[in-house]
């Protein structure tokens, strides 16, 4: 019943709050998303599989069945296109007779439930990116705040044993049997997938915010995230974040002073590293002879079997979508792997696998429009950035496409990026000043 509840709870908390306006609705189902896993694993029932889903599910309402955002079309036609294409050939492959139906629904949702977010993005404006990035500030304080109690009282104090929480407690690998940081996700690694998608929203705002109480407290969140990607020991969400950081110094606008803060930061970052052997499970990567091996597993392991055994699939659900334990028994041929294309190919077959390639290639061929200029340059360009990255590398990880709520936040920025910006980001002051420097330049007799 208390699951149940929670819920009801959540879909009202998003559907509520998306009335008011889209950020209000993202800080929300967040803030859900932020909860999602330790809820889970401490209340134990079927329907708190669904809780984040619930609050996925307020928000789509909130914004797609209310009449006054009927005028609200997704400013890129082509985005309109792929997201009916994506969701379309999944619905297709459940009445394919590979895996039960219950399972195959799992894995539709797994694939699909978060693709909508790609619409949502292009709807972003400057008042839901402000009020998405103060529902950041916050939440990641909150998560640092567990990660730094579950860093010193230990994970077991906050996640029980249990059926959900198995990979949690399959992941004590850190130097001296200690256990990855999960803070409230679902395990570790969602933690630190999550941490790095808030970067270049916090980056940015830190930017734009005049306020110095709101620039100090973004300073603290960043740190927070920064520490968050280091507790929760995946070297690829390590990788993820030095390749944000490196972004956003060399295609974001940062006053000098800013970028002096940045770089006092990542150097406070560094000295807590270097005095916490907990904190350097990243230092692995340097063995090449482990990093090839991981890598070629990933990328090798059963791709072509898949691909002459299954051209059409294994079914939806058959292929790596996490499933509830109370369904796993009921999984046909499971198919194990840890390669997010390779699990693309195992569900929905080689037609599925090429419609993701062809939009990926898609997206990346936005990155001019991602990279105009204008009002929110540093997130736009270093959001760009860390998705290209992330779709770059998916073939050595699996969970990209449905981590909560680290899923949701990455087709955010895909579609908010991949779509021109927003009619009232057009002509603003900084652009028309842009407009005027430009123009003086050109104005300028060169001189032989």
């Amino acid at each position: 019943m208390i699951a149940l509840v929670l819920c009801v709870v959540a879909l009202l908390l998003t559907f509520s709050a998306g009335r008011y306006s889209l950020g209000k609705g993202l800080v929300a189902l967040l803030f859900v998303g932020y909860c999602y896993g330790i809820v889970r694993a401490n209340v134990l029932s079927t329907f708190t599989y669904f809780f984040f889903d619930a609050a996925v599910m307020g928000l789509y309402l909130s914004q797609f069945l209310d009449s006054r955002n009927k005028g609200a079309a997704p400013r890129s036609a082509a985005l309109n296109f792929w997201v009916i294409l994506l969701i379309l050939w999944p619905t297709i492959v459940i009445f394919l007779p590979f895996q039960p139906l219950l399972v195959s629904l799992v894995g539709f949702r797994g694939i699909t439930f978060f693709i909508p977010m790609l619409l949502l993005g292009t709807r972003l404006r400057e008042k839901d990116l402000v009020e998405l990035c103060y529902g950041l500030l916050v939440l990641n304080l909150i998560a640092g705040g567990f990660a730094a109690a579950e860093y010193v009282l230990g994970v077991p104090r906050f996640y029980p044993r249990n059926a959900v929480t198995a990979i949690i407690y399959a992941s004590s690998d850190v130097a001296g049997h200690f256990f990855r940081i999960p803070a409230t996700f679902v395990n570790a690694h969602g933690y630190g997938t999550t941490m790095v998608f808030t970067l270049p929203f916090l980056l940015g705002f830190w930017n734009r915010s005049k306020a110095r109480f709101f620039r100090w407290l973004t300073v603290l969140s960043l740190a927070a995230a920064l520490l968050g990607i280091l507790a929760s020991a995946a070297r690829v969400c390590f990788l993820m974040g030095a390749f944000t950081v490196a972004a956003s110094l060399f295609t974001g606008r940062m006053t000098t002073g800013r970028r002096i803060i940045f770089v006092v930061i990542l150097g406070g970052m560094a000295v807590l590293t270097l005095g916490s052997e907990r904190l350097q499970r990243f230092k692995s990567l340097g063995d090449t002879d482990y990093v090839s091996n991981r890598i070629a597993g990933s990328v090798n392991r059963g791709f072509w079997e898949i691909l002459a055994e299954h051209p059409m699939g294994n079914g939806l659900g058959g292929g790596g979508t996490s499933m509830p334990y109370f369904l796993e028994g009921e999984v046909r041929n499971p198919i194990g792997l840890e390669n997010e294309y390779a699990m693309v190919l195992a569900e929905q077959g080689i037609v599925g696998l090429l419609f993701w390639f062809a939009f990926v290639v898609w997206f990346l061929t936005r990155a001019p429009v991602a990279f105009a200029r204008g009002p929110w340059d540093t997130t736009r360009r270093t959001g760009w950035c860390i998705v290209a990255f992330s779709l770059c590398t998916a073939w050595i990880g699996i969970g990209l496409l449905n981590a909560i709520p680290g899923a949701a936040l990455l087709l955010l920025i895909m579609g908010w990026t991949a779509a021109p910006r927003a009619p009232e980001l057009r002509g603003t002051p900084e652009l028309r000043r842009v407009a005027v420097s430009r123009h003086r330049e050109l104005s300028v007799p060169s001189v032989s």
